[in-house]
Order: C-alpha cells, then structure tokens, then sequence
C-alpha cells in the first residue's frame, strides 16, 4: 500500500467513512481475500500503525501496509477466502453424525430403552464447537501482539544543563511529556566532570563556560577587597 493510498484512508476516516480493504497474504491470522475496514490509523514509527475491523469480528486489530489492499481481489479468489472455514467445519459436522445414525438402530432390540438411549448422541453434538476454538483464539492473540508492540516503546527522555554568567548551574529531565526533575542546583566541579565523560567537545564548550564564570568571580572578590579596605580606613578615622 502507497503513502497516496495512505493519505486517502485517511482522508475518508476523517469525513466519517471508514474505507474497505482486503487481507493480502502477508496477514497474520487472517485469510487472504477477507474484507474489513480502516477504523483509525496509528503512529506510523510502528510497523503496525493500520487499525482495521475484520468484516463479522468485533475486535479491532493491528496490520501494517503490505498486510492490506485497497484493490478488491477476484470473485472466484475471494469466495475461495470466506468459504475455506466454513466447509472445514462441515465435514467435522458430517463425520460426527454418522456415529448418531449407526448406534439408533441398535437400542430398538429392547422395547422402551431405544428412547433412553436416543438423546446420547447429543453429547457429540456439542464436541463440534471445540475446533472452532483455536481459529478464534488467533485473533485475540494478534491483538495482544499488537498491543505489546505498542507497549514496548520506551519514553524519550530529554536532560536539560542550564548555566548562569556566575557560575551557578541546573538540571531538568523530561520523561515523555513529564517533567520528572525540576531546577536541581549542581556544582561546577560537577558539571565539569559529566562534560569530560560526553563527548571532548562538550567538555571544550563547558571549560569555557566556566572559565568566563572564574574570572568573573575573580573581578567581584577584587572588587569586595577593595570596598573592605575602604570601609577600615573609615573606621580607622572615625576612631581617631
């Protein structure tokens, strides 16, 4: 399937009208042929991203773009598809019967027991059901599949270092859309240690930075020295 035929799935979904497809065979636990319908389309960095409601199935499950087509296959192709199960079931059904029809001639012999023994080949009946098991199950088991896949996607998680002009530092960390850290102050020493362990230029970048924060510190500590200094000799003439 195209981006083109993409964007038009899309574009019908929007206006309220699901489109048609048919399976390929590349679908998992779907018969090639068998239509459904596009309900929503997911995030594409999956490779799953189609959500499509297999035509007589309330589940909704996931397929990726080779899985589908928006081409309908041939009648004779897609009768073939539909009709493979359902004639597996029926000769279950026929081989199941025949018991019934072999064992009724035999309780005749005593008079009033054939009735008793009649209703017995209603316990086979039901054994048919049985088989029909492992072909539901399948469906549920690509669902959850899906679901997992989904699942496994790992947040992004983004650390933001921020700086001051006097050397006093930061850090946030983002987890998803969460901000998880807020504002936790770091030392220098700190900062300059994790910007040695990323990357040589990284550290080249953070060497300056701090550099720049040193000298200016030096500036203000001269400038304190001397208001000190002027502040004694004040006093120094005030005492006398």
């Amino acid at each position: 399937m195209s981006d083109t035929e993409i964007q038009q799935i899309a574009t019908e979904i929007a206006g309220g009208r699901p489109p048609m497809v048919w399976f390929t065979a590349a679908a998992v636990g779907v018969p090639e042929g068998r239509s459904g319908k596009v309900v929503e389309i997911g995030d594409r960095s999956e490779s799953d991203f189609l959500r499509v409601k297999p035509t007589g199935s309330k589940d909704v499950l996931s397929f990726s773009p080779t899985e589908v087509t928006l081409t309908k296959p041939p009648r004779d192709k897609a009768a073939t598809a539909s009709s493979a199960q359902p004639k597996s079931t029926t000769r279950k059904e026929a081989i199941v019967t025949q018991p019934s029809t072999l064992t009724s001639p035999a309780p005749p012999a005593p008079s009033p027991t054939p009735t008793a023994a009649a209703p017995k080949p209603v316990a086979p009946a039901t054994e048919p059901a049985k088989p029909a098991a492992p072909a539901g199950a399948a469906k549920p088991a690509a669902k959850t599949t899906a679901a997992a896949r989904t699942k496994a996607k790992a947040p992004e998680v983004t650390v933001t270092l921020t700086g001051t002009a006097d050397g006093e530092w930061s850090v946030e960390v983002v987890s998803g859309k969460k901000k998880t850290v807020r504002g936790l102050p770091v030392t220098s020493s700190a900062v300059a240690q994790a910007a040695k362990v990323l990357h040589p230029e990284v550290a080249e970048v953070v060497a300056g930075i701090l550099e720049a924060a040193r000298v200016v510190q030096e500036s203000k500590v001269q400038q304190l020295q001397a208001e000190l200094e002027e502040a004694r000799r004040l006093l120094d003439e005030l005492s006398d």
